[in-house]
């Protein structure tokens, strides 16, 4: 039977499911991994202001989270790996056999430049013989045609080799990766393990299942949720959606006010949602800063309908053209979004700067709240590595402090 909710208790779910309301569920580096193992994803982007998306994603739900935990589940445990996924993706390495239809026919496909089959023996004997190495180890310097823009041609190789699975990232150095043969650091059951989809019914259905696991509940409509996923057309999706819950893998929630567009969970999550619908207790409220591209805003237009929130990132807009600013992110309270927030690390100062604060319409900045915010503030300044924080000096500066207890 399918269940009905109020827009209240589907936010209060998909919080408490991404582990961002309620009593702390994850702890340390393994922590890290129950929570990847829950989502099978996390989303990277190379921006750092005050940290990757990776670690801003996982520092709002992992107590006593650093930076260094991802660093060695990626690169020393290799229990995680950098993929495509949600554009680039943090990946589990036990999901490596899913992606096979993804790694096949990449050199036979896109980037099957003559120019680029033509070095890749070359670089695979180099990387062989010397190890590890990025694409400016390599003396490849003319450019070629690119997604997104013209690269050098050994940039291209390198790409084309980690897309079809023949070389992972070995580690980084900022955003600099260096490259080594996978078969080198992932375990044998892992690589030769067959495909787990024999037919494209199979493939995509596995494909939305883990988008909805990776968001906790989700929607049968376009956007920015379904982003990396090539090949699967609307109807292929809406099939899946379909063959998902005719086997019971998937349950249709319909949320008030929301008829048009049924949500759907994961089986799994069904006694978690019915906990939230009988009203049970998940612990203290607390208050948490998000990363831009977390996962619980893949889908904003869904953010928009359950929490009334409107979130725009604004990076990439001109200046004038901004409402808030460069580097804003979303700050959630208890069960709801309260006000968006634009932290900079001073990093030769060690110094946390809050230079903006935008509390939402109707949230006032009772004890609570502030104790709150002002908790929130001093985890981030433990993940960020500063070691003082201030309001940035301006009109609203006294307000900032204020609402933080600063």
């Amino acid at each position: 039977m399918d269940r009905v909710i109020t827009r209240r208790q589907a936010g209060r779910f998909l919080l408490i499911r991404q582990g961002l309301a309620g009593a702390w569920r994850f702890e340390g580096k393994e922590g890290v991994m129950d929570w990847m193992r829950s989502v099978r994803c996390l989303q990277f982007d190379p921006l750092n202001v005050v940290g990757y998306n990776p670690h801003l994603v996982l520092q709002a739900r992992i107590r006593g989270y650093r930076p260094e935990m991802l660093d060695e589940l990626l690169y020393r445990d290799r229990l995680l790996f950098d993929g495509w996924d949600k554009n680039m993706s943090i990946l589990l390495t036990e999901d490596w056999p899913h992606f096979a239809r993804r790694r096949s026919g990449v050199l036979d496909g896109r980037m099957a430049n003559p120019k680029i089959r033509e070095l890749i023996p070359q670089v695979i004997r180099r990387l062989e013989e010397r190890g590890p190495l990025s694409s400016s180890d390599l003396e490849f310097h003319e450019k070629v045609d690119w997604p997104w823009a013209p690269a050098r041609l050994s940039r291209a190789v390198l790409e084309s080799l980690f897309f079809a699975g023949e070389v992972i990232v070995h580690h980084k150095e900022g955003t600099r990766k260096f490259y080594d043969l996978t078969r080198r650091h992932l375990p044998a059951e892992v690589l030769e393990a067959p495909d787990p989809h024999p037919t494209e019914h199979d493939y995509h259905d596995w494909l939305v299942l883990r988008r909805i696991g990776a968001i906790g509940m989700l929607w049968n409509r376009s956007g920015d949720a379904w982003l990396g996923i090539g090949g699967m057309k609307t109807a292929q999706r809406a099939a899946a959606f379909e063959r998902l819950h005719r086997s019971g893998r998937i349950r249709k929630v319909i949320v008030e006010g929301m008829e048009k567009y049924p949500l759907y969970v994961k089986a799994e999550d069904v006694p978690l949602l019915d906990e939230v619908i009988r009203g049970a207790d998940a612990g203290p409220d607390r208050a948490s800063i998000l990363a831009p591209l977390d996962n619980l805003l893949w889908d904003r237009r869904l953010i928009l309908e359950l929490f009334g929130f409107d979130y725009r990132w604004e990076v990439y807009k001109p200046a004038a053209a901004r409402k808030y600013g460069y580097y804003v992110l979303p700050v959630v309270y208890g069960d709801r979004f309260i006000g968006r927030i634009e932290p900079v690390l001073d990093r030769e100062r060690r110094e946390l700067v809050i230079r903006g604060w935008w509390p939402e319409p109707g949230v006032e900045p009772e004890d609570g709240l502030r104790n709150g915010l002002a908790d929130c503030i001093r985890r981030f300044m433990a993940f960020t590595g500063a070691e003082r924080v201030r309001a940035d000096e301006g009109a609203r500066a006294s307000e900032i402090r204020s609402w933080f207890a600063l």
